[in-house]
This record gives structure tokens, C-alpha cells and sequence, in this order.
């Protein structure tokens, strides 16, 4: 479950960025999870949880904002939404996509008492 891993490392972030300041805990840390980034968040949830026993963060609630994924069609030329990696061009079915976003996870935020 290479969530537990992502969850690990969103707290490194979370603590390196609360170490300069006074911070007394975290209540929340929220996420931007692309729709193309094959990240369960269920599963980053749970781990989250996991992840922050015993830090700065412990207790604190995780937001996670989805994003849409976007790709290139080479075969119409045109810029689309898709919902997964495995979706067809919507405007003409082709399967020669490039994913250019929707591939992210980024910590957006971090609130703090």
C-alpha cells in the first residue's frame, strides 16, 4: 500500500514546515490528489491517521481536494478532461492521449493552532 509511504511523507512536509514556527498542533492538512494520480484516498485517509500518531499533526483532520485529469489527443489535436488513464478522447475516441494534469499530490495547506 505505497499510500502509507505518501502519507509518511506528507507529514515530513507538514513537520518541516510547522518546525520554524510556533505552532502548537495541526488540525488539518489538505491535499490536492489528482484524478490520474492512482492515489486511493480512502486508503491515504487511513494512513494518514496512522502516519501522524505521535507528531505535531496527531488528530488532525486530512481534506483532500480532487482534481480532474487533462490530456492531450494527438489524433484531434484538442486538450480534454479524462477520469482515468485507461479513457478514450471524448471528442473523437482516440486512445493516443498524453496525461498533462490531474497526475498531482500536493499539500495545498496546513492549519494550525
Amino acid at each position: 500500500m505505497h499510500e502509507l509511504a505518501l502519507a509518511q511523507s506528507v507529514v515530513r512536509i507538514v513537520e518541516q514546515e510547522t518546525a520554524q514556527r510556533q505552532v502548537n498542533a495541526v488540525t488539518a492538512v489538505v491535499l490536492e490528489v489528482g484524478a490520474l494520480s492512482c492515489v486511493d484516498p480512502h486508503a491515504l485517509d487511513f494512513s494518514f491517521s496512522a502516519a501522524t500518531d505521535g507528531t505535531i499533526a496527531a488528530g488532525a483532520k486530512l481534506k483532500i481536494r480532487r482534481t480532474a485529469g487533462a490530456a492531450h489527443c494527438f489524433d484531434c489535436d484538442e486538450d480534454v478532461k479524462v477520469m482515468s488513464r485507461a479513457d478514450a478522447c471524448p471528442n473523437c475516441g482516440s486512445h493516443k492521449l498524453m496525461v498533462t494534469g490531474g497526475d498531482e499530490l500536493n499539500v495545498k495547506a496546513v492549519e494550525v493552532n
